[in-house]
């Protein structure tokens, strides 16, 4: 198993159910900085995604690489990790022997957008189906739930907004486009990858399981 993004929101629960499963043997995770804490299972790879270096063997790939445009500084500069990093990590992955791949992707993305956000995403999206995997699960949450300040990170004011919104009047909020937890997009991926043939698309209306 492999993982891009590990330290993040979405990464961190990609790792912790990996890690908790009894069926898989080695976690190899390849980011800018090592995750913290330790197992056995798990090897950490520091890496400059302009210049990955080959990728372990791996049946399964999860994609969680991400930041904002305010986060990152410029357009480009998100663009570089959002599209660029992530799907540098795929194709080296690919070399290496992956056949399945997980997304994190969101809502709204599409190649063809002109909302810059949603057109990266789309992109990337776009290439990777491209790619030869055997199986590609593509998971587009809306806004994310999770404790940011616990991983450095700076609260998205968006999130917030979302969560109080959804706390008052919820129940007037479509599935897909309510708040979802971290916790619930990493478990849904990692119940689909393993078994996926093909292309899916999981919406946050299909992977919620926790309330928020």
């Amino acid at each position: 198993m492999i993982i891009a993004g590990a330290t993040g929101l979405v990464g961190r629960e990609l790792l912790r159910g990996l890690l908790d499963d009894p069926a898989v043997d080695h976690v190899h995770v390849v980011g800018r900085r090592a995750p913290p804490g330790a197992s056995p299972k798990l090897t950490a790879h520091v890496v400059d995604f302009a210049a990955l270096p080959p990728l372990p063997p791996a049946d399964e790939l999860y994609l969680a690489l991400g930041t904002t445009i305010k986060v990152a500084g410029s357009q480009a500069a998100f663009r570089a990790i959002d599209h660029d990093a992530n799907l540098a990590v795929a194709k080296a992955a690919l070399a290496s022997g992956a056949k399945r791949v997980g997304l994190v992707s969101a809502m709204g993305a599409d190649s063809k957008s002109r909302i810059f956000y949603s057109r990266v995403k789309g992109e990337l999206e776009d290439e990777l189906t491209e790619l030869p995997f055997e199986g590609l699960v593509i998971a587009r949450p809306s806004l994310l739930v999770g404790a940011r300040a616990e991983l450095g990170q700076p609260s998205r004011p968006g999130e917030e907004w979302g969560g109080a919104l959804n706390r008052i009047i919820g129940f007037l909020i479509p599935s897909n486009y309510k708040p979802i937890h971290a916790r619930d997009v990493a478990d849904a991926l990692l119940a689909t990858v393993p078994s996926i043939a093909g292309k899916r698309i999981l919406l946050s209306g299909a992977m919620r399981r926790s309330p928020t």
